[in-house]
């Protein structure tokens, strides 16, 4: 049964490799309207922030209830054993590139009865010490940027298996340090945010007679209000991010438990449209203008928030993956195929954990982005230990290209257990 199971998970996750991450040649895209990637203002929000997600390929929406449950799915803390927990997490970032940008990590939860618990979190990202200087190379200032984001969350249980959570966040970027950019006095960037989250957990779960733990999980993060760094009116978008997955835990026996989960997350904002270049024909027969700016495939990224939380959904141009495949072999790709475009701006995260125990963890997992996305794709692994007071975790990521600037992060977790610090006093 087990092994079935642990072969059905592996070519799943290989399915998903060969569907995201099709292998194209440099030639494939010289010219072409691709890549097609969406970026917003304080990706930050959207790193792993903690070890035991970090080991199973940053997946988190739909596994058993952690201290940390907070960045995933406050959702979670409903169905969590203790009454009271603190975790801290440090992730040294980029060191492929720099020596000193790092993202720390402080989340905490606490019990009110049996039905509600709150819940809140620190996420701070120091992006390291950075030089200002004017044309002539005249050192203006040493700056250090940093971001953070503080939020509160409220998780209540909604039924037997079924909880839900609301979540309200303030995040500030100071990206400048208020200096003069190109004509315009910078400020820091500032929003408030919110997250809705619901999970469902199953423990009375049997397969062949061997009980189990159903998990399924969903969290729309990020929902926000645009940043500025100026006075002018351009305000982009921060990460808004539908996530979801399933989970499930097989309990071998009293002492080993194991886990398969997997994630799949899509962020809520704005595709890039394709323009018409200066001198195109359009339809209509006019010729494109140089100071224009005319959709060709795709839809107009200038939208409300609200709007961008549906537009999302249908409006990639479908030019990025139509170069992916080339049935009627005339090396120009197929037609442009907005579905398929958007199938592709799904991630996915697997992960596997075993327990031995539930005093010793060991993690494995795979996080794939496709390749026109911002294609990264990297392997995961991890190792908890849990003692009566506080747990030790620890992931490392393990990219699949050569020379990536992700390339030997390590993540570290610390977690204490409030509730068996007081029992190890009485």
């Amino acid at each position: 049964m087990i092994k079935n199971f642990v072969i059905s998970f592996v070519v799943l996750i290989g399915i998903s490799v060969l569907s995201y991450g099709q292998v194209v040649t440099q030639d494939d895209v010289i010219g072409r309207d691709a890549p097609n990637t969406i970026t917003t203002t304080v990706p930050f929000l959207l790193i792993a922030p903690d070890s035991r997600a970090g080991g199973l390929g940053d997946a988190g929406v739909a596994t058993t209830p952690d201290v940390n449950s907070q960045h995933w799915n406050a959702a979670k803390y409903s169905f969590i054993k203790n009454d009271v927990g603190v975790s801290i997490s440090y992730t040294p970032w980029l060191r492929q590139l720099v020596q000193d940008m790092n993202l720390a990590y402080v989340s905490a939860y606490k019990r009110i009865n049996k039905e509600n618990v709150v819940s809140a979190s620190l996420l701070y990202f120091d992006l390291g010490s950075i030089q200002f200087r004017d044309i002539n190379n005249t050192l203006l200032r040493d700056f250090t940027p940093n971001e953070f984001a503080i939020d509160f969350a409220y998780s209540r249980l909604l039924g037997k298996h079924f909880s839900g959570a609301v979540a309200m966040r303030f995040i500030y970027s100071n990206l400048t340090g208020g200096i003069e950019v190109q004509g315009s006095q910078s400020f820091p960037g500032k929003t408030v945010a919110a997250d809705f989250s619901l999970y469902y957990h199953n423990d009375e779960i049997e397969i062949g007679g061997m009980p189990g733990t159903l998990m399924w999980g969903m969290n729309i993060s990020n929902i926000g209000g645009k940043i500025s760094y100026t006075d002018n009116e351009n305000r982009d978008f921060i990460p808004m991010n539908f996530r979801t997955g399933v989970g499930y835990v097989f309990k071998l026996d009293d002492y080993n438990h194991f886990m398969a989960t997997v994630d799949f997350n899509k962020l809520l904002v704005p595709t890039p449209p394709v323009y018409y270049n200066a001198g195109d024909i359009l339809p209509s027969g006019d010729t494109v203008l140089p100071s224009s700016e005319i959709i060709k495939h795709g839809r107009d990224p200038n939208i409300s928030v609200g709007g961008a939380l549906f537009q999302s959904w249908y409006d990639a141009p479908g030019v990025a993956t139509a170069f992916i495949r080339d049935t009627d072999g005339d090396g120009l790709g197929d037609t442009p195929s907005p579905f398929r475009e958007e199938l592709a701006e799904f991630t996915i995260s697997a992960g596997l954990e075993y327990w031995y125990d539930q005093q010793f963890a060991l993690r494995l997992g795979y996080f794939n982005e496709h390749q026109y996305k911002g294609n990264r794709k990297y392997f995961t692994v991890g190792a908890g230990l849990k003692m009566n007071v506080f747990s030790l975790d620890f992931a490392y990521l393990i990219p699949t290209t050569q020379a990536n600037p992700l390339q030997n992060t390590l993540r570290f977790t610390l977690i204490f257990d409030i509730g068996g610090l007081a029992a190890e006093k009485m």
